[in-house]
């Protein structure tokens, strides 16, 4: 069995680590923090982090002081996304020394910009396709982003390196990854995914380890380790394969 890469997720608002249900603002839970989140991943065997600024990505703040201090500190890849839009959101987020940053709304509002980018930074740029049904969520999923498959397409087009799929309607539930979704879009594109949203249990990650062959690189994983529903070590020994 081809292995799982499970990136923890820190997600952060006013300088905290937090979970929201569906990505609705308001809703979250506080997990203090975020630096103390991620090294708690790292000692227990992460080799990854998604990191989130959601202040970002509503557009009514930023937390990248926060999040650039962590991303220094640490010593493992970093995934960062929320509130890239621009040449200069880009640059400071680049400027963090993360491994890849994920586009989200900027790519159906400026996709000039966004297939420019992708030709220049090649697979530290990754997609993030926030999903409702068969349109994007778009401006922390406030409003409607445009046709999915329509947007995907014109994106491996561009050469997307990578592409993040989140079932919005999940995130946060624990209510088990959209493995429809997941399937539909691995058959549009060759570029690896990694999936996001609904994770509750170890057989959800064993079932996304099933979709390894058809391109589901990793998968990310955010409420169920911060509730205790799922320890890491044993998602990632069963990410990995092992019993």
């Amino acid at each position: 069995m081809t292995s799982l890469e499970l990136l923890p997720a820190v997600d952060v608002v006013d300088g905290q680590a937090v979970q929201l249900v569906q990505g609705v603002a308001g809703t979250e839970k506080r997990f203090g923090d975020p630096a103390a989140a991620a090294r708690r991943w790292i000692d227990q065997g992460a080799r990854w982090l998604h990191l989130v600024d959601l202040d970002a990505a509503f557009g009514r703040g930023s937390n990248a002081d926060v999040l650039g201090r962590l991303i220094d500190e640490v010593e493992v890849d970093v995934e960062l996304s929320g509130g890239i839009r621009d040449d200069a959101s880009l640059e400071r987020a680049l400027g963090t020394g993360c491994r890849r940053v994920v586009i989200g709304t900027a790519a159906m509002e400026q996709p000039e910009w966004v297939e420019r980018i992708i030709a220049e930074h090649g697979d530290r740029i990754a997609i993030g396709l926030d999903v409702k049904g068969d349109k994007l969520a778009a401006r922390g999923w406030t409003r409607e982003g445009g046709d999915l498959m329509e947007t995907l397409q014109r994106l491996d087009a561009a050469g997307c390196a990578r592409f993040v799929v989140t079932d919005v309607t999940s995130d946060g539930m624990l209510s088990g990854p959209n493995l429809e979704l997941l399937g539909r879009v691995c058959a549009h594109t060759d570029a690896p995914v990694v999936a996001s949203g609904g994770v509750s249990s170890l057989r959800d990650i064993e079932m996304l380890t099933g979709l390894v062959p058809i391109g589901v690189e990793g998968a990310i994983i955010g409420t169920a380790l911060y509730v205790g529903n799922v320890e890491l070590p044993q998602a990632l020994a069963v990410a990995a394969g092992r019993p």
